[in-house]
């Protein structure tokens, strides 16, 4: 399978406005990383990856969908980063709410708040339908609302207080409540908007499907609170479950299973800094080693859109292999 290589920003600005210089790589199946070229911050008008270096395994991991695509995006600056994906966003936002009158996205903690800083500024904070946003977490810690480990303080601090999404569309943990209560308590909330038509649901998986999760990754390949090694990775059945042992504190947490994160239509994954490097190495590897899969190995959309959003440094290792 052929795949398609740009220099071109991921979607074109509704206002007209110049994207950031990044890199795109297009795939209708897992990549397969070839030779990469060094890059510095001259080289933003060229694609990361050459033509010729790029190929797909004959066949599709089991678990994808015949209809899902994956991109690598390379920013030089985490500034551009922003731009873009702030761009990317609030495009998905347009579409959404203009095919379903409601826009989901599902947030993560750590530095994910930040990178969705420009949507908080114009000409975002004035385009967007805000009215039409409703907002998750794909985790949560069990702490009080406004204790500094909460992800909901995180998101409120750093971007929902300064957006004027309706409060009664956010949707945070009951925290009053055990990691147990929280996790059913969540999930029936959500299977609550899904017969209310709020979010969608798709058909082929029996799972809600969010219009945009965004996420990140730990440097030990974990997203939301699955964890290398542990049971819940093969949750299979419950939409939201708990973690009373997480290997991160604080230890309780509550976290969407991996049918739920890969019923998604979109999910843009943002990862930056070398830390992270020898996961994104592993992710994007064209090695099978189902044996020992990273948490972010898999996340495979059964039917949608999942794009990476990096820096040089995150995709530091995949140069030169």
């Amino acid at each position: 399978m052929s795949i398609s290589v740009s220099a071109a920003a991921v979607l074109q600005p509704l206002t007209g406005r110049a994207s950031p210089p990044a890199y795109r790589v297009t795939a209708n199946r897992r990549l397969r990383i070839g030779p990469i070229p060094s890059l510095s911050s001259s080289s933003a008008s060229k694609p990361i990856l050459p033509a010729a270096a790029m190929a797909t395994d004959g066949a599709a991991p089991a678990a994808s969908g015949a209809g899902s695509k994956q991109k690598l995006l390379v920013f030089d600056a985490e500034e551009d980063l922003a731009v873009s994906l702030a761009k990317y966003t609030a495009e998905l936002s347009e579409k959404f709410a203009a095919e379903r009158g409601a826009f989901t996205v599902v947030l993560s903690g750590g530095s994910l708040i930040k990178a969705l800083r420009k949507l908080t500024e114009p000409p975002y904070l004035d385009s967007v339908d805000w009215s039409k946003w409703h907002v998750f977490w794909v985790d949560e810690r069990v702490v009080p609302k406004d204790h500094e480990d909460s992800n909901y303080k995180l998101a409120l601090d750093g971007f929902l207080s300064k957006v004027p999404i309706p409060t009664g569309q956010v949707y945070a943990i009951n925290d009053a409540l055990s990691a147990e209560g929280a996790a059913d308590d969540y999930e029936t909330c959500l299977r609550r908007l899904v017969k209310n038509g709020v979010i969608a649901m798709l058909a082929a998986t029996g799972f809600p499907r969010f219009d945009l999760q965004l996420l990140g990754m730990g440097p030990d390949g974990h997203i939301a609170s699955l964890f290398p090694g542990h049971p819940l990775v093969n949750e299979n059945q419950k939409w939201v479950t708990y973690i009373k042992d997480s290997p991160k504190p604080p230890p309780e947490r509550i976290t969407f299973t991996f049918p739920v994160i890969n019923s998604s239509a979109y999910i843009a994954m943002v990862v930056t800094g070398a830390g992270k490097a020898g996961a994104v190495q592993k992710a994007l590897s064209d090695k099978e080693t189902s044996s020992d899969k990273l948490p972010v190995e898999m996340a495979v959309l059964q039917d949608g859109e999942f794009t990476w959003f990096t820096d040089k440094e995150a995709v530091s290792l995949l140069q030169n292999k």
